[in-house]
């Protein structure tokens, strides 16, 4: 399986300084990161490593809900998958991941909404950014529209 890779030239302090984050790999953007946005209540048209993390989140998430989905004999119409990912204190000082929220609604073919849990259940665990977030807490709620 492939790297990907992404790069941050960052400049300046942690409260006064800004960077901005390429998508090596793919080439497809250059996004402007800064701390004090970053803690803000709004991004004011500059992502974080959270909106990151929760993109991230959420396609894993989506590409491994189909796959399970398949595995149960059903057929993925549309699938609506949202992950908010939040940042809070560290009770061993400064800062880090608490929780990432995934909320998915989907419009499937061929199985029932007790076996859409399921495979949304099995997506969680076995999606390759849930694995990699293993210290954070993840939350799931799933419906089928």
């Amino acid at each position: 399986m492939p790297t990907r890779s992404a790069r941050t030239a960052w400049n300046g302090t942690l409260q006064e300084g800004g960077g901005t984050v390429e998508l090596t790999s793919s080439g497809i953007g250059r996004y402007d990161v800064s701390f004090p946005k970053r803690a803000a209540d709004e991004a004011d048209g500059t992502t974080s490593p959270e909106e990151l993390i929760a993109a991230a989140h959420s396609s894993c998430y989506a590409m491994a809900l189909s796959g399970q989905i398949a595995e149960a004999g059903g057929t993925p119409q549309n699938l609506e998958v949202r992950a908010d990912v939040t940042l809070g204190p560290d009770p061993a000082g400064g800062f880090r991941i608490t929780t990432s929220k995934i909320t998915v609604r989907g419009e499937v073919e061929g199985i029932d909404a007790a076996a859409f849990q399921e495979a949304a259940n099995a997506a969680k665990e076995g999606c390759p950014v849930s694995k990699a977030l293993a210290g954070v807490e993840i939350s799931l709620e799933a419906k089928l529209h």
